[in-house]
């Protein structure tokens, strides 16, 4: 899960042309998935979606700036521009993808593949969190 640096060039060598940013396998794709792209944008210091989770995998590039990331059960970390990420979908829930930083702008683009009939986006309730508590990762103390 989470992100994953460019790794490979499929360019000449002035480094012009296609390059490999990712290549990574879901554990599933939704049967007759449909796909949508977003362009998301973070004003300086916004904390992002509330928690969440996708019905399908997703996959995102930043483009600008540094997205705060958490996935349950991986460590919190920051995403910066030119680096990918994906996450699973499906029960996993996306604790954050804010601004992490508070004079800038964070964008990113990410592609979602979503289960027909199903929300691309479904926020979680506060009683699903507290008994799915135990599969966060550990969080580092605050001060």
């Amino acid at each position: 899960m989470g992100s994953t640096d460019g790794h490979g060039t499929h360019g000449d060598q002035e480094g012009t042309g296609p390059r490999m940013l990712a290549d990574v396998i879901p554990p599933f794709v939704p049967e007759g998935a449909s796909v949508m792209t977003v362009l998301v944008e973070w004003p300086p210091g916004h904390p992002g979606t509330p928690p969440h989770r996708h019905s399908g995998p997703c996959f995102g590039y930043v483009t600008e700036g540094a997205v705060r990331w958490e996935l349950e059960g991986e460590p919190e970390r920051v995403i910066r521009a030119g680096e990918t990420f994906w996450e699973p979908g499906g029960e996993v829930i996306h604790y954050q993808n804010g601004n992490a930083t508070a004079d800038a702008t964070a964008k990113y683009v990410v592609v979602m593949l979503g289960a027909p009939g199903e929300p691309m986006l479904t926020l979680v309730d506060e009683e699903e969190l507290e008994s799915r508590a135990h599969l966060r990762a550990p969080r580092p103390p605050a001060g």
